[in-house]
């Protein structure tokens, strides 16, 4: 059976208040008991994820920005790939102007934004944003860009999408982590590639993995891993580009931690 529990966290293992729930916690921690390995797989920043398992109270290996860092149970740096400073700026350049996006940067230990946004403040406890000055944005440690809208408007960010697939597609990965977050890292960065990464280190392989996602930034960690379980929430997009995989309930109903407790538990 399955050594490797992998789990995406907004969307699918939080409540839709983003909050780890007491039944979620006590499935984790009793696989902890039996010995299973748990990943947190997420595109937040590993300062926010740290804050998460520290609450959970189990060491867990972070796959954090989509891929572009991974920490070990110690907090470790095991792994980073930043996106080149050429892209970095050839984004800011060409998504300065509209006033309607908001440019997040997650750059090594800080989370940087182009404008004030006091609705984030209430998303994230402990870790929050610095302004930075779009005419001059870092060069160097940024792990990913992310982009939204106040309107949450998914057709709009479509676009830059398909904007950013021309400018940047070959030397980028670009991939909706929700249908109101567009998220870009380097081209070799994604969940999957750190969770084989993660595996190989355990003495495993992805065969050993269960994983579990609701966003376009999840597909190649549920089609890499041995078994990747689809969120019923997720977007059509997600259930269309993985339409052999299994579909589960919603974050709501703690969807993951039945599942885990039907799988490992009964």
């Amino acid at each position: 059976m399955y050594q490797i529990i992998a789990s995406d966290l907004d969307g699918t293992l939080l409540t839709p208040e983003h909050k780890l729930a007491p039944y979620t916690k006590n499935v984790l921690n009793q696989l902890h008991q039996q010995g299973k390995d748990f990943i947190f797989a997420t595109g937040r920043h590993h300062i926010d994820v740290a804050g998460m398992r520290e609450e959970l109270g189990i060491p867990a290996y972070m796959i954090t920005s989509n891929g572009a860092r991974v920490h070990n149970c110690k907090g470790e740096v095991v792994f980073k790939q930043d996106l080149p400073a050429s892209i970095v700026s050839g984004l800011v350049a060409l998504t300065k102007n509209d006033p309607e996006l908001k440019i997040h940067i997650y750059r090594n230990d800080d989370w940087l934004l182009n404008a004030e946004d006091p609705a984030l403040r209430d998303f994230h406890e402990t870790f929050c944003y610095q302004l930075f000055d779009v005419d001059n944005p870092p060069q160097d440690g940024v792990a990913k860009i992310f982009f939204t809208r106040d309107d949450r408007d998914h057709d709009k960010l479509v676009e830059w999408e398909e904007r950013f697939n021309e400018h940047f597609g070959d030397r980028a990965n670009i991939a909706f982590s929700t249908p109101w977050c567009l998220e870009v890292m380097d081209a070799g960065v994604s969940k999957g590639h750190a969770l084989e990464a993660v595996a190989k280190e355990k003495g495993c392989t992805l065969a050993d993995c269960i994983a579990f996602g609701d966003g376009m930034n999840d597909v190649e960690m549920l089609s890499m891993a041995g078994k990747g379980l689809v969120m019923d929430t997720s977007h059509e997009k997600v259930k269309k580009a993985l339409p052999e995989n299994e579909i589960i309930g919603s974050c709501q109903d703690e969807a993951v931690a039945h599942y885990l407790t039907d799988l490992f538990l009964k």
